[in-house]
């Protein structure tokens, strides 16, 4: 297991929607317990392929605060989401120093492959719907700050711009 590099913003990979996963291997079983490594260095609450360059619709979101307890999806699709919104502050690794306000459903359910390439649904609520739904903007080529009204995010990377 390994602690991967995350990429930095404005890699185009971070712009580009990431392919579907076929079928859970021992290389993708890999590929998550080097992402839930990198998460826990961060340290952070969810990881996913984009954000370390794997262009896979792979996540892991872990909200709890003893850890250990990481979900890992692949091809994560949100079937339902809660008319109550959360605010959270939100950050990433792909651009270190910033962090914005962001509103999301306080709660989602989301269909994904799980380790043993069954289909699961399961509820998430609090970080961890927040987390699961960051995840899923990453696997289709968005930034949480692109939640963000123009003038915020022009802001926020201006900002980020001046830490880097």
């Amino acid at each position: 297991m390994t602690v991967r590099t995350c990429l930095p913003w404005p890699d185009k990979r971070l712009r580009t929607k990431a392919e579907d996963v076929a079928e859970i291997t021992d290389e993708i079983r890999a590929i998550w317990d080097d992402m839930i490594d990198t998460m826990e260095a961060m340290p952070g609450v969810g990881l996913a392929g984009p954000q370390i360059g794997v262009m896979l619709r792979l996540a892991v979101v872990d909200g709890s605060t003893e850890r250990g307890r990481a979900v890992r999806l692949a091809n994560p699709e949100i079937l339902h989401s809660s008319i109550e919104l959360r605010e959270h502050d939100e950050a990433s690794p792909n651009l270190p120093g910033v962090s914005a306000k962001v509103k999301r459903p306080r709660a989602v359910t989301v269909k994904f492959l799980n380790e043993q390439g069954m289909i699961d649904r399961r509820d998430f609520v609090g970080i961890d719907a927040t987390s699961v739904q960051h995840q899923i903007d990453h696997l289709n080529g968005r930034m949480y700050f692109d939640r963000l009204s123009k003038v915020k995010r022009d802001i926020l990377l201006r900002k980020a711009r001046k830490q880097g």
